[in-house]
This record gives C-alpha cells, structure tokens and sequence, in this order.
C-alpha cells in the first residue's frame, strides 16, 4: 500500500523556503507513530529541511544530482525506483513530500493521510488538489488549538474509490 502523508493549510500549502508552514507537535507525534517502522520516500529538499534521517525508517530520497551523496539513506534517481526498493522492503509505504514528489505519486497512492491545518498560508510549495471522484475521506478526527499547537487541525484519511 502507497500512502501519501502531508500537513497543509486550508489552500494546499505545504511550504515555504524549505521549510514547513507551523510547529505542531501532535501532528509530528502523529506522523512519526504512523511512519516508523516503514520506508518512507521524500525528495531531496524536503530530506535537506529535515536534515537527518529519520529514525527506524528507511529513508529512501528521491534526486536527480549525481554527485550528491548523505549517509544513512537510499538515494534514487526517480519515484519509480524509489517504489521499487520501497516494495521490496515493507508492504506499507509512505510518500512524504515534497510538492513535486506529491505530484508524481498522487496518481500512484491507495490511501492519503492529512493534517488539514485550519488556516491559510503563505506557502510556495502546495500539495494537488484532491479529487473527490477519486478519493473518498473515510475518517476525520479535529483537534483545537492549544498551548502547543497554534492552530485548529484535523487528521483526515482518504481511500482511493474502487474504479469501475
């Protein structure tokens, strides 16, 4: 199974200046229980503004510069054979960004896993828009703001609908 994981504002925006767009710590809490012990697939920007490999995760990094090189990932010229060692490894894939790797995979995926942060941004890097017929939500939990977290926030599942 393909799933896509991404946190986004209210208008797709996933980022700015490599960066990400807030500081939520039950979506981090969220994200690295629902990733680890998984290979996960990221563009190379995306694998620069976090700055390490992520723990108890292949980190498999999708770039097209032969001469780049970082220890303790997989590094792969393309999505394809990203997937390909990818599902060699675990059964249960996570695609986590960035924006063009999002649009590379979106067609790919079987299930989409969103923060949908309650506000908008002032992102450069947006995730496609979602297809509602294609993808159904089959879940969603909100969460307030509070302390911690800056801004109202639910995590929502899509499913890819069974094609006729």
């Amino acid at each position: 199974m393909i799933t896509i994981i991404v946190a986004m504002g209210l208008d797709n925006g996933i980022g700015a200046d490599n960066q990400l767009l807030w500081h939520l710590p039950k979506d981090l809490k969220y994200f690295k229980e629902t990733t680890t012990d998984h290979p996960i697939i990221m563009g190379r920007k995306t694998y620069e503004s976090i700055g390490k490999p992520l723990p108890n995760r292949t980190n498999i990094v999708v770039s097209k510069r032969k001469d780049w090189f970082e220890e303790g990932i997989l590094i792969v010229g393309s999505v394809k054979e990203a997937l390909k060692f990818a599902k060699k490894m675990n059964e249960n894939i996570f695609v986590i960004g960035g924006g063009n790797i999002y649009e590379q995979t979106i067609d790919l995926a079987d299930k989409l896993q969103v923060t949908l942060v309650k506000t908008q941004s002032k992102a450069e890097v947006f995730f496609p828009k979602i297809n509602l017929k294609v993808w159904d939500k089959t879940a969603e939990i909100c969460h307030e703001k509070d302390d911690k977290n800056e801004y109202d926030f639910c995590f929502q599942t899509y499913e890819r609908k069974e094609s006729i």
